[in-house]
Order: structure tokens, then sequence, then C-alpha cells
């Protein structure tokens, strides 16, 4: 599964897992950043969520993907499906060389190629160079956010997704949902499917990210104020916070293509930061000592 920061990846993936069907399926999550938030945000996260943090995959930590997954494959019972959400920086070109490796096809094939693509965006957007990777990689696309869009703006994205991958099929995904009908079609004699990633290319290297951490809870107007001051220098943010607020409960916050959302989350685990929070910003763009300078006024009793 791919899709740029902030499309809804580990959404569809919670729905994914939600709606199994009696399906043993094993998520393998990887974050670009040393807090890995999104295999914390899967719902019911256990043994059978694999948390690849601080790297990429098809970068980074290949390596550990290619073992993670003989790991997954040498369990019993074996899983009958392997979901890999990447991190919204990979390449999935190079995710799909690496899943070539022949002792890992020989025992799962690489069956799909799933972009999530936020329906809100622009079809601008495709002009980047990543996301256009990401779609051209993609077996099916799904069209996530299509509540927060009119119909007109829905059919312009599909219009620009199909004129960029017309071997794909593109399906809306209203809250994460993915018909189980194209993701598990009946059980067939299954052939690899011929995929061609292309020459292996340099990774570049655009994105950082800051983490940021407390021990004690935060204020929510503070945090509010501080987010809206960092917003223009973010391509994406995440974390999971107590507010002075709140007290024992956890808030879930997350911050894409401009818009910040807050739901309620879980009660602290004990022995975790009070506080913990990913950016993600285009390399330079923001430093960490003013990230530090503006969180710290977000904690209570600052």
């Amino acid at each position: 599964m791919t899709g740029f920061l902030g499309a809804g990846k580990t959404t569809v993936v919670n729905h994914l897992l939600a709606h199994a069907e009696g399906r043993r399926i094993a998520a393998v999550v990887n974050d670009f950043g040393a807090i890995n938030i999104d295999a914390e945000l899967i719902a019911g996260a256990s043994d059978g969520v694999v948390s690849l943090a601080n790297g990429c995959i098809c970068c980074s930590l290949e390596g550990d993907l290619l073992r993670t997954l003989a790991a997954l494959l040498r369990r019993d019972p074996k899983p009958d499906a392997i979901v890999i959400e990447t991190s919204g920086v990979a390449d999935p070109a190079d995710i799909v060389r690496n899943l070539m490796d022949p002792v890992i096809l020989r025992e799962a094939l690489l069956e799909m190629v799933l972009c999530v693509m936020d329906a809100t965006a622009s079809p601008a957007a495709l002009d980047d160079a990543l996301v256009r990777s990401q779609l051209r990689a993609a077996d099916l696309v799904g069209l996530s956010k299509i509540d927060l869009v009119v119909e007109s703006a829905r059919a312009q994205m599909r219009k620009a997704v199909r004129a960029l991958r017309p071997a794909a099929v593109v399906v809306d995904a209203p809250h994460g949902e993915i018909p189980s009908a194209l993701l598990f079609p009946a059980d067939v004699d299954r052939v690899p499917v011929p995929r061609d990633p292309g020459p292996r290319r340099p990774a570049e290297e655009r994105f950082e990210t800051l983490s940021w951490t407390s021990e004690q809870p935060v204020s929510l107007p503070r945090l509010q104020q501080a987010i809206n001051q960092l917003a223009p220098k973010l391509a994406r943010a995440k974390g999971l916070f107590e507010t002075v607020e709140q007290p024992g409960r956890l808030m879930v916050f997350q911050f894409a293509a401009g818009r910040a959302t807050l739901a309620t989350g879980d009660v602290p685990a004990p022995g975790v930061p009070r506080a913990r929070i990913v950016f993600i910003a285009e390399l330079g763009v923001l430093s960490r000592a003013e990230l530090d300078g503006i969180m710290e006024t977000c904690v209570a009793g600052g």
C-alpha cells in the first residue's frame, strides 16, 4: 500500500483488519521517523502488526523488510495475507523490486499494489514526481476523504488519475473502505503479475522528520496556536498526547494537506511520554530550535 503523506493509508489498514472476514492478515507498518505513530494507530495492534521505524523501506530499511517478511512467512499458522503500509515518502518501484527477491516471491506473490490518493488534493498534486511514481505502480487506486469534496471535484481527480495510470482500477474509499472483492479475489491458481519497476533511481532525500515529546500534558489551546504557527512549514504531522483539559485520555492528532484533526484515543500507557508528535517537513524548512521553542509553549505550566 502506497500513497503520499497524509493520504489515509492507516485508515485503510484499520478498515481492512476490522473486516478481515476470518482471514489471518499481518500488517507491516513503516513510519518515516523515530516514533512510529502509525503502528500505534492500527486498531488492535498486536503480534499481527510489525513496526519498521526511523527510515523508509524503499531505501535504508529494505533489508529489515525482507527479514520481516521472511519471519512472517515462517509463522505457524502462516498469514493468509500480508499488507505492507509504506511511508508516505516511499517510492513503490523500489519496494516492488525488493519484493521480487526469489526467496520471498516463491513463498508470497506480490498480488497487488494499492495507492491511496487524497481526493481533496488538487489534480496539480499529480505533478509531484513522487506522487506520480506511487500512482504509476498501482493496480488499484482508492480515493480517500471523498466526503470532504463535491462530486465534480472527485470526478476531476478520477480523470486525472486515470490519465496518469489508465491500467489501474479507481474506486472511492470512504472512511478507508476498499471493496474486499478487489483486495481478495476468489481463490484461484495464482501466478505472478509481470512487473517492471524500471532501473533503480538514486534515493532523493527530500523530507526530514522532527520528533517532539513531553513528560507533561499539553494545553490544548496553546497546542492549537503552535500548530497554526507551524502549519505553513509542515508537510505532515501526527501524534498522541494527553491534555490538561482531559487528563487520563490520549488525543490522536493528525495534520495533512493544511487540515488538522483531533480524535479521542485510548488511555495513556504507563512509562511513555505524555505527548509524542512527529513533524515532517521539507529539508531545511524547519529547524530543531524553532520547533522546540514553539512546542515548549504548549506544556502545562510552561
